[in-house]
């Protein structure tokens, strides 16, 4: 053992003749312990919150979305779609419609974004159709023409009330029940239907704001759809704008035709998303432009990073506090051990190996506490996640409890700070401690 630690560890353990000192020693430990475990158990938060986030995220979104430069609309996708899927690290893809719409039951109205879609493609690059909570997706497989023809029906019937023509009274109820089961399907978002008063079987007016030329001028475009299904995704965006429909109903609702907007892809690798994005837009050739979940959610993301910083800084002042405490501790420690400083160094012992003495108490201060505090904060972590100790309201933040994710990485910067920061003051007092005289600090002994 090294004489400068050894003489540290005895200044640490022996007994003073002020027990003030001894008491800021200990409060010293004591706060970057609390410190070290306040960030441990903060950055686990942190980052279980960031994995939940990203996980919905991504299971409600596709990874990579190619879609045409001029945006009208993507021509054969069947084929494109198959050619890109056995492009490498990909693993699915599907094809998707967005358009703006205006969805309304009776006096309430809400503006939102129609996706529509094949479920079976659509469950391959995420888990959003999987999110229906009420009722069912079922029925947004696409159907045979007899289907398409009693919707087209049922959207003259429409035109013709709205012209004053008398609308066609059904012999019965079982009647009206077959012209709704006509209807095309659509699933609405949790909140959506909400603000709507739409439940599973009520119907909605969906109108297009891209209207078709009529004799009387242009006349927005719109269709009544049956609602099939609920979904929660645990997004307010998406639960409170969004809505599903067949990809068929949709082309027909905007006037399409065997066109989409956009194909969507799963990868094997989230993290090299952008780099799969760049590949593909390059194997489908000019004119296409791919995104991937990082860009189209970079707010999000940088929000998620700045409240990381955020909140390593300000519990980090609590290893900051600690610190000053070292400080002053050690400062109070050469004033104590002016007598024994100056007859080592009358012993011979060189300048540097007092200021290493000092330096060697401060840090072993530091690194008690720190040891002490990553104990105590993993241990909290790992209770905290395990035991679901804390609880939330999934009506506000769509999880039980609290998430923790501690990682090691973290634990590892969160020690080097805390030791860092208790070298750093240990600087002035073993500066002070070197400069001490031997012959001024005996004369009077």
């Amino acid at each position: 053992m090294r004489f400068e630690l050894f003489i540290a560890r005895r200044y640490l353990r022996a007994k003073r003749r002020q027990a003030f000192i001894g008491i800021i020693t200990g409060i010293s430990i004591v706060g970057v312990a609390a410190g070290v475990a306040s960030l441990v158990v903060a950055l686990a938060i942190n980052n279980g919150f960031r994995q939940d986030l990203q996980q919905r995220l991504l299971g409600s979104t596709s990874h990579v979305s190619l879609q045409r430069v001029a945006d009208d609309g993507i021509r054969d996708w069947p084929a494109l779609m198959d050619r890109l899927s056995k492009q490498p690290r990909v693993v699915a893809a599907a094809p998707a419609i967005f358009e703006q719409v205006l969805i309304s039951r009776g006096p309430r109205a809400r503006g939102a974004v129609l996706k529509g879609m094949i479920p079976r493609y659509e469950r391959r690059v995420g888990d959003l159709v999987n999110s229906v909570k009420e009722g069912s997706a079922e029925e947004l497989e696409d159907s045979s023409s007899p289907s398409q023809s009693s919707v087209e029906n049922s959207h003259v019937s429409q035109k013709r009330r709205d012209m004053g023509h008398p609308a066609e009274s059904p012999d019965s109820l079982a009647g009206v029940h077959s012209r709704v089961a006509a209807m095309p399907p659509i699933v609405l978002g949790k909140d959506m239907a909400e603000n709507l008063g739409a439940r599973v079987g009520d119907v909605v007016l969906v109108t297009s704001p891209q209207g078709e030329l009529t004799p009387f001028g242009m006349v927005p475009k719109y269709n009544r759809f049956r609602v099939v299904g609920v979904f929660s995704s645990g997004f307010f965006d998406y639960d409170s704008s969004w809505a599903f429909a067949r990809l068929s109903d949709a082309q027909q609702l905007f006037g399409l035709g065997d066109l989409v907007s956009v194909i969507e892809f799963k990868v094997d690798d989230v993290f090299k998303a952008p780099e799969i994005a760049h590949q593909l837009e390059e194997a489908a050739g000019k004119g296409f432009m791919a995104t991937n979940y990082l860009e189209q959610n970079k707010a999000l993301f940088r929000a998620l990073r700045l409240e990381r910083v955020v909140t390593f800084i300000t519990i980090g002042l609590i290893v900051f506090v600690a610190a000053l405490n070292i400080l002053i501790s050690l400062i109070m420690m050469v004033m104590e051990k002016t007598k024994d400083i100056a007859v080592l160094m009358s012993m011979g012992t060189r300048k540097a190996q007092v200021r290493n003495v000092f330096i060697a108490q401060g840090v072993l201060i530091g690194v008690i506490g720190t040891v002490i505090g990553l104990i105590l904060g993993y241990s909290l972590s790992y209770a905290g996640g395990h035991y679901h100790v804390i609880s939330l309201s999934p009506e506000v933040y769509s999880i039980d409890y609290v998430p923790f994710a501690p990682r090691l990485a973290d634990g590892v910067l969160v020690a080097l700070v805390a030791v860092g920061v208790s070298f750093v003051a240990t600087l002035y007092p073993s500066w002070s401690a070197s400069r001490i005289l031997p012959a001024e600090a005996l004369r009077y002994e």
